[in-house]
């Protein structure tokens, strides 16, 4: 039965090829058992960081005392969401001035789409971030997730982190590195559950954006 969803994926591949934040643990995959070898079944296995590709943070990520993954209530990442470009100025910055009057009444999930980390192949560390005033105004306006097309809600360069510890403030989950290329903006429905990893600071997710199809009268 053919679906009556246009459904959009918006995780980028995992392989060796996927850049990961430099320092951190690259993908690798290990064969155990192979057919072409002789084997009756394939069987591998592989190493990684769990903030490989798409990926959501868990509180313990940048809080001493935030919850790890499995703790984190699964309905963040299920339901409406609107996807938004946002063209930025040099700063990299995404402010509420960028985004606030395109957000649709209602929408309390919000996906960014900056272009500025165009390759899940290659880490280049001039991608845009949020400003935490962009994070108070979500949180201020009810969002209960935020995603960007990025590695990271805060620049390369900081170390205190301020957007991420304004989502603690305000309970607010976030999902980064999409991959939101053909997604255009609009609404859907957003699905993207991580892993139920016991005690970890993040996972990946299969995120994917779904509406219904469109028929012809």
């Amino acid at each position: 039965m053919q679906s009556s969803f246009e459904i959009i994926d918006i995780s980028p591949p995992i392989c060796e090829e996927t850049a990961v934040w430099p320092g951190d643990i690259p993908f690798s995959r290990s064969v155990q058992l192979d057919i072409q070898s002789g084997a009756n079944i394939h069987l591998s296995s592989f190493t990684s960081t769990v903030h490989c590709g798409s990926h959501a943070d868990a509180p313990l990520h940048y809080e001493k005392s935030g919850a790890p993954i499995d703790q984190v209530p699964l309905h963040h990442y299920i339901g409406p969401c609107q996807v938004i470009t946002v063209f930025l100025e040099s700063d990299r910055l995404i402010k509420p001035s960028d985004f606030s009057a395109a957000v649709k009444k209602g929408i309390t999930r919000l996906l960014f789409r900056t272009g500025s980390q165009p390759r899940f192949d290659h880490f280049n560390t001039d991608f845009a971030a949020f400003c935490p005033e962009s994070i108070e105004w979500c949180g201020k306006n009810g969002m209960v997730l935020l995603g960007i097309d990025t590695a990271s809600f805060d620049l390369f360069e900081s170390k205190t982190l301020p957007s991420h510890r304004m989502l603690m403030k305000h309970n607010i989950r976030n999902l980064e590195c999409l991959d939101l290329t053909h997604a255009q903006d609009g609404i859907y429905e957003l699905i993207a559950l991580p892993l139920k990893l016991k005690g970890f600071d993040a996972s990946p997710v299969r995120a994917i954006l779904r509406r219904p199809l469109t028929t012809s009268p």
